[in-house]
């Protein structure tokens, strides 16, 4: 068929523009039988077509600024445009409160002071809210009378 064809079917397939596709010259006459995109897969695979690397043009001011911001500078009070709850979502709080009572949890169960049931019971305690923090969770489960050392506990509220 034609050079046409076979870089539009690699573009297609590298998902690139069709100026980006390059065919090697010593694969040039098979690039011109290949008819399907099998055909045009092998060429790929063999190196005979291949697509030129992308350039990401990105000024050197700007890769500052990243770096600078990647540092935490230059986020203060003046940069800030919204409320709190319009930068940082109301679900991200209650996603950090869930995931440190599983912690617990988990640690519990790891460490064999729980067993499967009441990891369960206390889990779905957890993912209804019922508890506002881990010294809370841990105050209950110390209620229902299984122990755990007062070292322990402060180890596992600040975990």
């Amino acid at each position: 068929m034609s050079i046409k064809l076979t870089k539009r079917i690699a573009a297609d397939i590298l998902g690139r523009g069709v100026s980006s596709i390059k065919i090697v010259e010593k694969g040039r006459p098979d690039a011109e039988k290949a008819i399907t995109r099998e055909d045009v897969k092998t060429l790929i695979k063999d190196g005979n077509v291949y697509a030129v690397v992308e350039k990401h043009n990105i000024s050197v001011y700007s890769k500052i600024l990243k770096k600078k911001r990647s540092q935490g500078r230059r986020r203060g009070s003046g940069r800030r445009k919204g409320t709190k709850n319009a930068r940082m979502s109301i679900g991200l709080e209650y996603k950090r409160k869930v995931r440190g009572q599983r912690r617990v949890l988990a640690a519990l169960k790891r460490d064999k002071v729980i067993s499967n049931e009441l990891f369960k019971d206390f889990y779905k305690l957890v993912r209804g809210g019922t508890f506002a923090n881990k010294a809370s969770l841990l105050g209950h489960i110390r209620s229902t009378g299984i122990s755990i050392s007062d070292e322990r506990f402060e180890q596992l509220k600040h975990m």
